[in-house]
């Protein structure tokens, strides 16, 4: 299959290598932190949003070769995510690829009046990809498997892309991402945020006088599930594989897992079944965050003790680089976060969230009277608690586009008075910046032409983009006609 929805992270992996979108690499040392090294360099080389995927056959861990494959920037590239949701057509432009696939997200919401919906089904345990080999007791030990210590000062090696299952007879079910410290052969920590819906889960257990609550981990599911586990789409209550089978268009199969009653994906690479002591807790970390900063080391977190492993014959390992690539796609929470944003701001025309810039965000809308930047700057402020510099622009500048951005703080805006300072809003608690956890001060810039009565000039000229485009209508369609033959004669 050369294109999405994906039944399995090793079907995702295909389509991207025959869509060379994947680099694939024989070898490579993890104790000289070599995988973590190429991956910064990938970045600076093509760009946080262009990078491709990285694929590493055999990696050193621990003075051992292990073979893997373990599968790095999995999500790396415009192309790729345009894959995942089935957009073809991957010969145009990263950025073509991104505005398909974000109109093609935005047409399955309003089709469906939301985010469709289709539940998903249990399979035969035999019949599972993921339960073709099963150990259990004594015998389980994840050591064996290539999970990576990305930087030399996290607390060691982490399962930092896996999906996470917990149910709860009261909440429902919760599928998220939390990273996972390997502890021991059969203990890893377990970091659930306060606040985050796992926090929410276990607390609630915990109140009930439960002292230990089942979970499983898979790791190597398909992207889109991966995808709803790593978003906010769902809510608190609602099911993520709802919107998974609904997103894919066909529901995602689960199998029961061997310890509990749990189900997961049966196209998953690796199951870690296991409970966690809801009276006990233990050191973790410190660990690299998105941010770019190690994290602070907790005194106290959740851990989990783990009592079966089921798995795919020779396993495939997805490890985040964390800080240093993108961890997970970002259209489709982009696009909830528009739809979202647009029924209080209904001149919006597009918003961006730069992921390699965490705390930035950037929104065009059309401007038709005064204080309307300003206006919808706030507005984002209060809904968005990762941006705290909020930079909105008039709907002719490509939000996606630096230089555009920057051209518009350039040309169109003035510091006095087209600002405003926040001082306290809620924010992200990983923000190293930020004196206090939850809280941040925040910044508004609109750099939006500014009309006379909001201290701009009396008349703005014309913009010679657009006099082109008015005037010469024709220039745009014989230029894209003869992009190719412009290259082709040069080469003569």
């Amino acid at each position: 299959m050369t294109t999405g929805p994906f039944d399995s992270l090793r079907d995702y992996i295909h389509a991207l290598e025959s869509n060379d979108r994947l680099i694939r690499i024989k070898q490579m040392d993890q104790d000289k932190f070599e995988a973590t090294g190429f991956a910064y360099r990938l970045v600076k080389e093509y760009g946080y949003d262009l990078a491709p995927a990285f694929l590493i056959e055999k990696i050193k861990i621990n003075n051992q070769w292990v073979n893997g494959p373990v599968i790095g920037n999995l999500f790396g590239g415009w192309n790729a995510e345009a894959l995942i949701y089935g957009v073809e057509n991957l010969g145009e432009s990263q950025q073509i690829s991104r505005i398909k696939t974000f109109k093609h997200l935005k047409k399955l919401h309003k089709e469906n009046n939301g985010w469709p919906k289709i539940s998903p089904v249990t399979i035969e345990n035999q019949n599972a990809p993921c339960k073709e080999n099963i150990v259990l007791g004594e015998d389980v030990d994840i050591l064996k498997f290539p999970w990576l210590q990305t930087n030399p000062a996290d607390a060691g090696r982490y399962i930092n892309a896996a999906t996470i299952f917990i149910e709860d007879e009261e909440l429902g079910r919760n599928v998220a991402t939390y990273r996972c410290q390997v502890k021991s052969k059969n203990k890893i920590g377990f970091n659930a945020e306060i606040k985050q819906n796992a926090w929410s889960f276990l607390t609630k257990m915990k109140e009930r006088g439960q002292t230990t609550a089942s979970v499983s981990i898979a790791n190597g599911v398909d992207p889109i599930t991966f995808t709803l586990g790593a978003s906010k789409i769902a809510k608190l209550g609602e099911d993520e594989l709802d919107y998974a089978g609904g997103i894919r268009g066909k529901p995602v199969e689960m199998v029961k897992c061997e310890t509990n009653n749990i189900l997961v994906p049966a196209e998953s690479e690796i199951v870690l079944e296991g409970e966690i002591p809801l009276d006990k807790m233990e050191e973790e970390g410190p660990y690299g965050e998105m941010y770019g900063f190690m994290g602070l080391k907790k005194n106290e977190n959740f851990y989990m003790e783990i009592k079966a492993i089921t798995h795919r014959t020779n396993p495939w390992v997805v490890n985040s680089f964390a800080g240093v690539t993108k961890i997970s796609p970002s259209i489709l929470q982009t696009v909830g976060n528009f739809i979202d944003y647009k029924t209080f701001i209904p001149n919006l025309v597009d918003i961006y969230r730069p992921a390699e810039s965490t705390g930035v965000l950037t929104a065009s809308i059309k401007k038709d009277k005064s204080g309307q930047g300003m206006e919808a700057g706030k507005i984002l402020a209060e809904k968005d608690f990762f941006a705290k510099m909020i930079i909105v622009v008039d709907e002719d500048v490509d939000v996606y586009d630096k230089g555009e951005i920057f051209q518009a703080l350039g040309t169109r805006w003035q510091p006095y008075p087209a600002v405003e300072i926040i001082e306290k809003m809620r924010g992200m608690p990983l923000d190293a910046s930020a004196p206090e956890r939850f809280s941040t001060s925040k910044i508004i810039i609109d750099a939006t032409r500014q009309l006379k009565d909001e201290g701009g000039p009396s008349i703005w000229p014309d913009i010679s983009k657009v006099m082109l485009e008015e005037m010469s209508p024709e220039t745009s369609k014989l230029v894209d006609e003869n992009w190719l033959k412009y290259f082709e004669d040069s080469n003569d």
